[in-house]
């Protein structure tokens, strides 16, 4: 049920506009200290930790604090002196009132302003979710175990129908709320469950309005959107280049077959290693009748001999690229690369007709499809 969890860091950043109706905080200090600063940090680069913009103090387990109206609401916290962890919430022009928890800050309260109940909304759908997700598993596991197919069978549905549901409501909030992140958080959860069809969850991107597109999430969002549409099947696969074993440049261009596997792996991979022998069997079955491979690996810097290890250990023949710079491989990036073991099957003409094809039967079948009808 991975996929409902979705980006639990990132579920706060659901945002909107609204009318200018002064922007403050208050709330309750419960159990924590007199004399204890409450600090209030917001957002201002994606991937970055979140930077202190104002403070107040705890006096008779109360806090308050008027900071300055802002524009455009936007991912914010509370963070309390000595106390480890933080408070998400959505900076807007209201009042946001909080109940802190000094023995259990994750489980603190915020109310007031539109946003924020609608962050609410949607991370109490989140609970659900993986609390039948939590549920659904024990009995997966229990019915497997027992050997109960038709239990099995019963709850393989369910949660194809919970993953269903969990997709049509993430829809439905990027719909109805375009003015707001709460669609670009829906979107990225989207995109991380892989469905719908990228051309639809790029058609719900489109739609939202230019004052969410142009926050730091919703550009990531975009250029992530950019980046899967031309690793989609019918598109182009992007041309590069990059350094051999032995330190020489390989283009794209220069390795291609009648029919070319680009494989992104890594010596550290274990999955990539496991599936290594059925490319190399389909490699060596169909390399004299067109078949080529040009490997791309995210192994670390510093780790050069660990890649050429694996190389030589698995018998992998074909071409290989690495800048070695783990999960910042520019080769990965413009692929959009998100995971590994990943492979994009491209024809004569560098169009993508297939990815992600594993398993020696299936892969086998595949190549011996394209190349016949070459």
């Amino acid at each position: 049920m991975r996929k409902l969890i979705g980006i639990a860091s990132l579920l706060v950043i659901l945002t909107g506009c609204e009318k200018d109706q002064g922007y403050s905080i208050s709330g309750k200090a419960e159990g924590i200290e007199n004399g204890k600063m409450v600090y209030i940090s917001e957002v201002k680069e994606l991937n970055q930790r979140p930077a202190r913009i104002d403070s107040t103090v705890i006096e008779n387990g109360k806090f308050e604090a008027d900071l300055t109206d802002i524009e455009n609401p936007n991912l914010s916290a509370l963070e309390v002196e000595g106390i480890n962890g933080m408070v998400l919430f959505i900076s807007e022009n209201e009042n946001i009132d909080f109940t802190i928890y000094k023995d259990s800050i994750q489980a603190s309260k915020k109310k007031g302003g539109k946003q924020n109940e609608l962050l609410n909304e949607y991370l109490d759908h989140y609970q659900s979710i993986n609390k039948e997700g939590s549920k659904l598993g024990a009995e997966m596991r229990m019915a497997y175990q027992s050997q109960d197919s038709t239990k099995l069978e019963t709850l393989q549905n369910t949660q194809k129908e919970i993953i269903e549901n969990d997709k049509l409501f993430k829809m439905q909030i990027a719909q109805e709320n375009k003015d707001s992140f709460i669609a670009i958080m829906a979107i990225m959860d989207l995109l991380r469950a892989q469905q719908p069809p990228i051309k639809e969850i790029k058609e719900l991107y489109e739609s939202l309005s230019d004052q969410v597109k142009s926050t730091p999430y919703g550009e990531m969002i975009g250029k992530q959107l950019e980046t899967m549409n031309a690793t989609e099947i019918g598109s182009d696969a992007p041309d590069f280049s990059g350094p051999t074993p032995d330190g020489e440049e390989l283009a794209l261009a220069d390795a291609m077959g009648k029919v070319t596997i680009i494989d992104f792996w890594a010596a550290w991979c274990k999955p990539c290693r496991q599936e290594n022998p059925n490319v190399v069997k389909v490699y060596n079955k169909y390399h004299d009748k067109g078949l080529n491979i040009i490997s791309v690996s995210l192994d670390k810097p510093n780790e050069k001999d660990k890649w050429l290890k694996a190389i030589e250990d698995d018998g992998l023949v074909w071409n290989h690229v690495s800048n070695l710079k783990f999960w910042d491989e520019p080769i990965a990036k413009k692929y959009g690369i998100r995971a590994i073991p990943a492979t994009f099957i491209i024809d004569e003409n560098g169009v993508i007709v297939d990815r992600d094809v594993r398993g020696e039967e299936a892969l086998d079948k595949r190549i011996g499809e394209l190349l016949a009808a070459e």
